[in-house]
Parts: structure tokens; sequence; C-alpha cells
């Protein structure tokens, strides 16, 4: 490594240099706000006493590569985003020199900082971007008035901000400034250094990237540029365009990585450690070893695209189960999911048996809400269902493994589920939830699918109205009117789908069904058939309308027709906010930050995961009132506990205390420690 202070032009205007953005780093993004910041910066400088002003570092990696015409190439790996402003300044000052027609100025700037002379059009540039912004470089350095760059690009929107703002008054002062900018230029040869390892340093004080950018520079960085290209092109650039949220254009790649480690680690790593856990699952950058790495998580991308765009699913069937999965938010199926969605499009299931399978994930997880289950609980659950599929029958397979879970996992039977949903608030639900509920409800066993999703026409009404006219108070009795708001206003059996929610508003129920084209009578929903049969709508037409629903509930969201063996959910490995109560239980292991730990007993369980936590961050103890909550004193005033025991040579803690309080305590530890994933404990088959 060689590092030295250099001016900025002397740094771009080094002769037959070329600087190269490698493939692997993000596109360039820097805001208006940020552009502005620096030309300020330059103007101040460009007018005072300054002799220089430091603006950071530029690292890159010299293989001592050159092109056929003898220009070396530099591939930065951090400062791309400074170069790339300050290349857009002087091809500002490039185009007003053109338009004042200064000769002169016009090529100093062109020739020293933009430019390689005497070399091919296609190695001309000095800086080359990464391929989305190398067209509209070269545009602007083309400088065709009659030519028009018609795609959008920060390229083009940060040198028009520029261009607006560097003048025939204000030039030379920009030049003076440009002048006196310094950065600390680093050397690095990849024999002899290190350059992912830079690269982490660097983006530990303050690069923003993302975990899918960390780990595509890990894989791309260590490879000859011929090779990131092959990569880049046949693998990653796939995997980015797939792992894609359409409709919101958001990079989904980090979560996709995430479910993927989640699915071949039986681990689920944490949001702000996949680029290690990838890295740590996976070390090697030798390009054989690195496709086969990619094939996999390749193949499984077009289906997780499928899962968080189903528009893209031509089967009809499929794309409606999809669309329901989205609604619900499942993302904590995804891992099982690709999986399953792979074996169907091999032809190892049926089209039947995949929908089946899709239609049960609902019916587990929407029976769960109804009933207000953890759903936490269920990331270890669709962590390890995959290894739980057997082949040869599959579809039964993952509903008698889900069938017979117990406790915080299980999958809540038809009595619990209608005893919770006939007063459950439905209405003031997530809207998505809401939606999901009632087009289910509406759409079973339809021929003509009702869209209720983005369908301003069709909203969800009350029948008895949040505020009811004197016209109700004449129909229903006190009693009646203050159990209709109080018990089951926003009930399911009070709830139905309207077209015209503006037109029946507060109106008695007589007006609601009797409306012309618009009352429940003239409905062709399901919903409303039985409302346009009845005459009154009282507290026992309300319960019997909820009847005839609870009874589609159990329709549309089947419990399976599975023979279970008894199982003993507690002798699984199970999060610690789960686990069961401790009192007279031994635990065989657990896993703290991805580490098995084999343990003695409870108390060596408390000791281990607070030493732990005492070894990593020991300020925040004290700085939140951890240290109080579980009586950590220095060990010279170690007198004031009952039995205390040291968790480093200096402090100690309270360990007399029962199974059921040291749990409370590492429980409370993890929270403050924003861990709570990252403790499972394994109970002892005591048999």
């Amino acid at each position: 490594m060689k590092a030295n202070e250099t001016k900025i032009q002397d740094f771009l205007s080094a002769n037959k240099t070329r600087f190269v953005i490698p493939i692997y780093q993000r596109n360039y993004d820097w805001s208006t706000a940020q552009c502005k910041q620096l030309l300020d910066d330059i103007l101040h400088i460009g007018t005072g006493y300054e002799l220089a002003h430091f603006i950071g570092s530029v690292v890159y990696v010299h293989d001592d590569i050159y092109t056929s015409s003898k220009i070396k190439e530099l591939s930065i790996i951090d400062g791309q985003q400074r170069l790339t402003t300050l290349t857009l300044i002087y091809l500002a000052i490039y185009h007003l020199a053109i338009e004042m027609e200064d000769e002169n100025l016009k090529s100093e700037i062109y020739e020293t900082y933009l430019v390689n002379k005497f070399v091919p059009e296609s190695e001309k540039s000095k800086l080359r971007p990464t391929q989305d912004n190398l067209a509209a470089l070269n545009y602007l350095l083309r400088a065709d008035a009659t030519e028009e760059f018609s795609k959008y690009s920060k390229i083009t929107e940060n040198f028009d901000y520029f261009k607006s703002r560097i003048n025939e008054q204000n030039y030379e002062t920009v030049l003076e400034g440009l002048s006196k900018l310094m950065v600390v230029e680093i050397s690095l040869e990849r024999q002899k250094d290190n350059p992912q390892r830079i690269f982490e340093s660097l983006n530990s004080t303050g690069l923003e990237l993302s975990q899918a950018d960390l780990i595509r520079n890990y894989i791309l960085m260590g490879l000859t540029r011929e090779s990131q290209n092959r990569i880049y092109e046949d693998y990653w650039k796939l995997i980015e365009n797939l792992a894609r949220d359409e409709n919101r254009n958001i990079s989904k790649v980090s979560d996709f990585i995430r479910d993927y480690l989640t699915l071949i680690s039986n681990k689920i790593p944490n949001k702000n450690k996949v680029y290690e856990e990838f890295k740590n699952k996976f070390p090697t950058s030798d390009i054989a070893e690195l496709e086969d790495i990619l094939s996999p998580i390749k193949s499984l991308a077009k289906f997780y695209n499928k899962l968080i765009n189903p528009r893209n699913e031509a089967d009809s069937d499929i794309r409606r189960q999809l669309e329901y999965i989205d609604q619900l938010e499942i993302k904590v199926a995804y891992p099982f999911l690709i999986k399953v969605y792979e074996d169907y499009a091999n032809g190892i299931i049926s089209k039947n048996d995949f929908l089946a399978i899709l239609s049960f994930v609902q019916s587990y997880v929407w029976r769960r809400f109804v009933i207000s289950l953890p759903t936490n609980a269920l990331n270890k659950v669709f962590m390890t269902l995959y290894e739980k599929v057997d082949k040869d029958d599959y579809l039964e397979s993952i509903q008698k493994h889900i069938a017979k879970r117990k406790g915080s996992h299980r999958m809540p039977q038809d009595s619990e589920v209608i005893e919770a949903l006939k007063h459950k608030d439905v209405y003031n639900i997530k809207s998505k939830n809401r939606l999901y509920l009632f087009s289910r409800l509406e759409n079973f066993n339809n021929n003509e699918v009702v869209t209720i999703e983005g369908n301003s026409d069709i909203t969800v009404e009350h029948i008895f109205p949040q505020k009811p006219s004197h016209a109700w108070k004449s129909q229903l009795s006190d009693i009646e009117i203050r159990e209709m708001k109080d018990e089951y206003l926003h009930t399911l059996g009070n709830l139905t789908l309207s077209g015209n929610n503006g037109s029946l508003g507060n109106k008695d129920f007589i007006s609601k069904r009797d409306i012309p084209d618009k009352g429940y009578r003239d409905s062709r929903l399901w919903l409303n058939r039985y409302l346009s049969e009845i005459d009154v709508w009282n507290i026992q037409n309300l319960e019997n309308r909820f009847n005839i629903l609870a009874e589609r509930c159990l329709k549309v969201w089947p419990y399976p027709d599975v023979d279970i063996e008894e199982y003993d959910e507690s002798l699984e490995e199970v999060s610690i906010f789960e686990a069961e109560d401790p009192t007279h239980k031994k635990i065989d292991y657990a896993v703290l930050f991805g580490q098995k730990i084999n343990l003695v007993n409870m108390a060596d369980l408390y000791m281990k995961v607070l030493s732990y936590l005492f070894e990593q961050n020991p300020e925040l103890f004290f700085n939140t009132d951890l240290a109080e909550k579980i009586e950590l004193v220095k060990i010279t005033n170690q007198d004031r506990l009952r039995q205390p025991k040291s968790i480093n040579p200096t402090y100690v803690i309270e360990t007399n205390l029962s199974n059921v309080n040291k749990f409370e305590r590492i429980k409370y530890a993890l929270e403050v420690f924003e861990a709570e994933d990252e403790l499972t404990i394994k109970y002892a088959d005591e048999s």
C-alpha cells in the first residue's frame, strides 16, 4: 500500500491513465444537495487565502493492467462519487468554454482532465463509470448541441445543476478552488494488499452500502476484469433484476440473500449481518466455485421474483394465490416457498398440490392471526419446514408437520378460531389484511372473481353504522344499540362489502336493503345474500349471519384432515422468548449469535449469555438500566449480593435466582442489545 497527499487536479490530469469504476461498485447517486455543498466549498476556497482543502481519500487497485493503447487503468474502490462529481464540474466548464468560444480553455479542460489524447475513441475518456452511466458521460463528452439524451441519469441531472451555476463570472474562481482540492491517494497492489478488507474498513466508517452491495463487491472484487464482467453479466445482474419489488422499484437482493441463507443454513441471519453470514458460508473467490455458489441462487431468484411480484406468474390460478400471500405479507415463509415453487417448476409436484400448499400456508398464518398468536414464532417453523418434506407424500407431510406442533407454533383448531373471530375487530386491522379477509370470503368457489383490492367501487361497510341515525334507535332497544356499539360494531358479523358506501351511509337497515340498484337486495355479492332476505338488523340476525360466515371461513381456511402422532415440541430448538416455563427443566444446548454452546444447567446459560454481552459492549449495561436490573456490581462491592459470580475480572452479578428469573433477565438483556433473535435453546429430553 502506498499513500500520498496529492492535488486532485494532478491526480485527474495523469497522462495515459483511466479511472475505472468496477461493475461491483454501486451506481453514481450523489444528490443535488451534495453537489451544492461541494461547489459552495470550491467557490469559497477559490476566493479565500487557503492554500489547500482536503476532501477525503481515493483508493484504487493498481494491477499494472494496460489497454491495447498503453492506457493504465486504475480500479477505484473508494472515491468514485467524488471523482465522478468533479469530472462533471470540469465538463460544465468545458461546455461553458464552447459557448464562450474560448478554444484555449476548451482544449485545456478537455485534454487535461476529461480525455486521454491520441487513443481510440472507445478508450478516450479518463473516467470509465459503470455501464449505466457510461452512455450519459459519453453524451456529455460529445457536447453535441443537436443531440438529446432521453434517459434519466444522475450524471446528466447533476451536470445540468453545475452548468446552471458555473458561468463566465465565476468559472475562474471555480478553477482556482479546484486547484486547491487535496486528496489522500491510496494505491493498493492486489498481490500484496487485501482490497476487500480495506473496502470493508472504509465501509464501516461511513459508506452506506446495503448488504447486497457488500456481497456483490465481495464476489467480484478479487476477480480479473474479464471474470468480473462474466460473473456480473451471467449471474449477479440477473439476480439484481429478479430480486426487485417492481411496483415500488426497490431492490430486494439483501432480503432474498437473507432468505436463501436461512434456507440452506437453518439459521436466520440478522438483517445487518447478511454479508458476514454469506462470507462465512462461502469463503472463496475462485471462479469455478463462485459459479457453483451463484447457480442455485440465480435459479431460485426467478421464483422469488414471482413471490414479490405476483403479476409475473402467467398461470391465473397460481397468480391469485400469490396475490393472497402478498396481501397477507407472509414474507417469513419465502425461504420455504421458493423451494416449493422450484419443485413445482421442475415437475416434482403437480399444479394442484402447489396450489394446495399455497392455500395451506395461508390457512396456517391466517388462523394464527385471528387468535393473535405471535408472528415471530413462525420464523423457526418455515426456516426448517422444507427439510420435513417427504417427496413421496409432499402435501400431507407438510400438513402433518404443522398440525402436530403445539404451543406458540401451533395451528389453531376450528373452535378457537371461531370463538376469537366472533368478537375480533377486523375493521381496524391492516387494510391489506382486511381486504384479504373479505376478498377470500367473497370469492370462495366463485367462477367470476370479484376484484376488491385496488377497486375504488367496492369498500368495506358497517351494516349497523358507526354513527347510527334516529331511525336505528327507533328500531332497536337501548340494550341492543349499546351491544351493537360495544361488542359487534367492527366484527365480521356486522361488516360487508358495498359498492355504494356513500349512498348507504347511516341509513336504517330497510333503506340500505331496498335502495334501487344500490341496496343489499339488488347486490350481486355473496356477502350480501343473507342481508337481502331479512327485514331487521338486530343481535339475533347478526349472530345468524356470523354463523354463516364462520362456516364459510372454515372452508376457506380449513384445518388439514391428517392423522398425526404425538409430538413434544418442547424438545425442539426455540427462541428463548418462545420457550416453555423453564422451571424443573434442563437445557441440552443453546445457540448464541450463531455459536452453539453446550451447557451444564440453567445457571450456566445465565452466566455465559451475560458474560458474552458484557464482553461485547460493557458501556451499554451502564448507559441503560441493565446493570441495575441484573444486579451488576464491581467485585469490591460483592458483599451487597447474596450469591455473586464473576462475569469478568472486575464485575460480578447476582445468581441467587429461580430459573424463571434468570430467563426474564436474559430476555431483558437481549432486548436492550436489540438481539432478540440471537438466542435459541433446546431443552433436554428428561426421559
